[in-house]
């Protein structure tokens, strides 16, 4: 099953290089953010009730608070696909494929120990998931999909971490949970403001500001 997850999350990326809806992008994200939550479950032997408890919490703020608050950002600012990015879909898709490729390649190299057998996706999966959320925020000019690229970024390191440390303690990973949350709420803020005084939020248009 942990392979079946990390495969989707693969096609996820894959798929987020090469859509312009950001409201697709969103949903996109959400799903990745259920599959990382519910990751923990099928990794580690046993189901214990802090893994289900993290589990829950995880789902229920990647897959519904973080989505539920794009799509108010996205609706308030009035923009419903990312037209101009910097790098053409086509040629994304190309650069997300390649991204995926060497991800295998430093999976194979990397000298780490994963703990549970047949766990050979979750390396190459976790480190394309980085690579494909670095990409989304350097090769696109709308800020939520700046944001939508870090949150892809924030999945692939938890994702990471569940391949190279067994157990983490839960009020780390609970305060991991509560910075990304504040992150992206200021974020969706700072988006809605961007977008009504400058009606669009476009970030490379910013860097003409004068003070």
């Amino acid at each position: 099953m942990t392979e079946n997850i990390m495969a989707v999350l693969i096609l996820i990326n894959l798929a987020l290089t090469a859509s312009s809806r950001l409201g697709g992008c969103i949903n996109l994200v959400a799903v990745q953010g259920i599959a990382i939550g519910l990751l923990p479950l099928f990794a580690q032997e046993g189901l214990t009730l802090r893994g289900f408890l993290l589990a829950a919490f995880v789902v229920i703020l990647k897959g519904i608070v973080f989505p539920r608050l794009l799509i108010n950002t996205v609706r308030d600012a009035a923009v419903r696909r990312e037209v101009e990015p910097f790098v053409g879909y086509g040629f994304s898709l190309m650069i997300g494929t390649a991204l995926t490729v060497i991800a295998f390649w430093l999976g194979t190299k990397l000298p780490l120990s994963l703990s549970p057998s047949g766990m050979s996706l979750v390396l190459p999966g976790a480190i394309g998931t980085i690579f494909t959320g670095l990409f989304m925020i350097v090769s696109r000019r709308k800020a939520v999909t700046q944001v939508l690229g870090y949150l892809v970024m924030e999945n692939g390191i938890a994702a990471f971490g569940l391949a190279v440390v067994s157990e983490i303690p839960l009020l780390i990973e609970l305060g991991i949970l509560l910075d990304t949350f504040v992150a992206i709420f200021v974020m969706a803020i700072m988006i809605y403001h961007i977008s009504r005084e400058f009606e669009h939020i476009d970030v490379d248009q910013l860097s003409a500001l004068k003070g």
